[in-house]
């Protein structure tokens, strides 16, 4: 089996990226493959973890959420839970951040994302509403909200060193949890054979999506990166939560505000 290509995470898809801006998209650093011990252990997502070349190919990290604001306390899974127990599931991973605030909505999102994954390995060139297990994902009957989701998928240019931009990445990322509005950040690792990837974050609102694009670390990170990249595309999306269904909607962005 060919090992597969190194952990390349982006940085955090925002709402109105200018076409000018798309061509300086921020990668984290350039790694060789993650072991499983980023899975299953307690970690600083920000932290480079630790790499080594494996037979076995790893097809995607953690879900990383947004630590909740100080006083909103932090759902407790039973250890059985396959947040936390399964061995085929990565567990979640939070930001050293917290988000200033979150909408109860919100917040049953963000407990549903715990158990956010791909349902295929080739997830980089599935469409987003079949990439992931959006099916299983529960939320209370009464709810009803939509949110943003921005779609980021890539090709890393061969030989592009990403090291000197993980700081940069890593202080955009916790800039827009801080600033409010990213409930989850995801990226996968790239296909073994094509080098395709695929990242997406969700957001409360296109509002939040689109003021994090004008932050200082999210310009500076976009200004490190014009050479990192091969080819990418970004899409966006809606996710709804219609009342008196308990699962979720992943429609394409037709125009308009998103969430609040």
């Amino acid at each position: 089996m060919p090992e597969v290509a190194v952990a390349t995470p982006v940085l955090v898809p925002t709402s109105e990226t200018s076409e000018a801006q798309r061509s300086q998209v921020v990668p984290l650093a350039s790694q060789e493959q993650a072991t499983e011990v980023l899975a299953k252990t307690t970690h600083d997502p920000h932290v480079l973890p630790t790499f080594s070349r494996s037979q076995s190919p790893i097809l995607y990290l953690p879900p990383l959420l947004s630590s909740l604001p100080v006083d909103v306390a932090p759902l407790q899974y039973p250890v059985s839970s396959p947040a936390f127990s399964s061995p085929s599931v990565p567990r979640p991973l939070s930001t050293e951040s917290r988000l200033p605030s979150i909408d109860k909505a919100s917040l049953a999102l963000h407990r549903a994302l715990h158990h956010f994954r791909p349902v295929t390995e080739e997830y980089a060139e599935t469409p987003y509403a079949e990439a992931f297990n959006w099916d299983e994902l529960e939320l209370p009957a009464d709810e009803e909200r939509e949110w943003y989701c921005v779609v980021f998928r890539s090709k890393r240019r061969e030989g592009s060193d990403g090291g000197p931009l993980y700081e940069a990445d890593k202080k955009a990322h916790e800039e827009a949890v801080s600033n409010g509005g990213l409930i989850l950040y995801w990226y996968g690792t790239p296909h073994p054979v094509t080098g395709l990837n695929l990242a997406t974050c969700i957001w409360q609102s296109r509002a939040h999506a689109a003021a994090a694009n004008s932050r200082p670390h999210h310009i500076r990170a976009m200004r490190l990166a014009a050479a990192s990249y091969e080819r990418y595309e970004l899409e966006r999306h809606r996710l709804r939560k219609v009342k008196g269904e308990t699962r979720l909607r992943i429609e394409p962005y037709d125009g308009g505000d998103v969430g609040w």
